[in-house]
């Protein structure tokens, strides 16, 4: 399949900014089931200072905002070709050993009311793809899908607790709950193209856990599936800090207005 992908995220201050940093993780990875075939990145009021790759292979742009800008445009738009394996990503690459992925962060660590919620399986862990499968029906039905209720910084417990959240919630809940269970997990931020439409709500989140003998497997819990062609992978990491597509690093005493639009449509391609 081959997906044609805009996103655009603008940021308005209520007054100049004197100093502005961004980090941006919006450069889809080359990995099993996933070739980029263009991509670029067009910045108003702003400009790249440097590009590196993380620990975790995320392809990462710092921009710098222009003093005294009131208004940031970050453009990105290419095409990226897919196909079908199952969610299987395959073997582990990045600077970090597996085991760093059992380790829990302070977004993904369980507490009472996450271990209750596991404590309700009747899958044993040491049958690990079947337990995944049941961890991740067993969030879904628990944690209501729902914008409002949770934001950036709330917790796999607080969301469990709350019993409502988006996709990042939900796939903090299922990392913590890997980890719990000795499974290595991670967090994946990237693009899904919904069916019904081509401007999406915004970007998209789900985890991945490492099983023995296929590698690294996809888990959407907030749709119940494995991921399938209409997904792009564009950052990995520990939890939602390591592969947030844009991060704010400083913008000094103004205060900030978001808005972001992301379209995901297919192409057709010539025979």
């Amino acid at each position: 399949m081959r997906l044609a992908i805009r996103h655009t995220t603008q940021y308005t201050f209520d007054k100049p900014v004197a100093h502005a940093l961004q980090r941006l993780r919006l450069t889809p990875k080359a990995t099993q089931g996933q070739t980029v075939l263009d991509w670029r990145m067009d910045y108003t009021h702003a400009r790249a200072e440097l590009e590196y790759e993380d620990q975790h292979h995320n392809h990462v742009t710092l921009v710098s905002v222009e003093p005294g800008a009131q208004q940031v445009t970050i453009a990105c738009e290419g095409t990226v070709e897919t196909s079908d394996h199952a969610g299987v990503i395959g073997r582990h690459a990045g600077h970090l050993p597996l085991w760093s992925f059992l380790g829990q962060t302070d977004l993904t660590r369980p507490g009472p009311k996450l271990r209750q919620l596991i404590r309700g399986l009747d899958v044993r862990p040491d049958d690990t793809l079947a337990y995944l499968h049941a961890l991740s029906s067993a969030v879904r039905a628990q944690i209501a899908y729902g914008t409002g209720a949770t934001e950036v910084g709330t917790t796999a417990e607080q969301a469990v607790e709350t019993g409502c959240g988006v996709c990042q919630d939900h796939a903090h809940i299922f990392i913590g709950a890997a980890r719990l269970a000795s499974i290595p997990a991670r967090y994946v931020s990237g693009y899904l193209m919904m069916n019904d439409r081509i401007d999406q709500e915004a970007t998209h989140a789900w985890a991945e856990t490492h099983v023995e003998g296929l590698g690294w497997v996809g888990f959407d819990v907030s749709n119940g599936i494995s991921p399938d062609p209409r997904y792009v992978r564009l950052a990995t990491g520990r939890d939602y800090r390591d592969a947030a597509p844009i991060t704010g690093i400083s913008f000094g005493s103004a205060t900030e207005e978001l808005h972001v639009a992301v379209a995901v449509e297919q192409q057709r391609q010539e025979q």
